[in-house]
């Protein structure tokens, strides 16, 4: 089995991500504040987490968000065919954000990761 990986993606509104600029934290989107975590995919799975959650929605954001710095605070936690989510049980902070950027594909529509 592989590791981990250290960094997972937030997708955000651009108005979400804007509120989370201004205050440095982010409690959840409504979907999170009503599971009482913070939803994160890897980067293998962002593609199909954009496509289930979030198709025809314009104007979405992108945070890569480091693991390692939330320690007790990141579950590895099983949900879509069983596949193993990083789940976030506290606040986010800017300071756990090491790469943002507008949702945005390449020419052969692959999506492009903030980096």
């Amino acid at each position: 089995m592989s590791p981990l990986p250290n960094v997972a993606y937030k997708v955000l509104s651009s108005g979400q991500f804007a509120r989370w600029q201004a205050s440095g934290t982010f409690a959840g989107a409504p979907v999170d504040l009503a599971d009482g975590f913070i939803h994160l995919s890897t980067a293998t799975q962002l593609a199909e987490t954009l496509a289930k959650h979030f198709a025809g929605h314009t104007g979405l954001h992108i945070a890569a968000v480091d693991l390692s710095l939330l320690g007790e605070a990141v579950r590895w936690e099983p949900s879509r065919g069983g596949q193993l989510f990083p789940h976030i049980y506290a606040e986010l902070t800017l300071a756990a954000v090491v790469a943002h950027g507008p949702l945005t594909y390449d020419v052969d529509g692959e999506l492009l990761l903030p980096g």
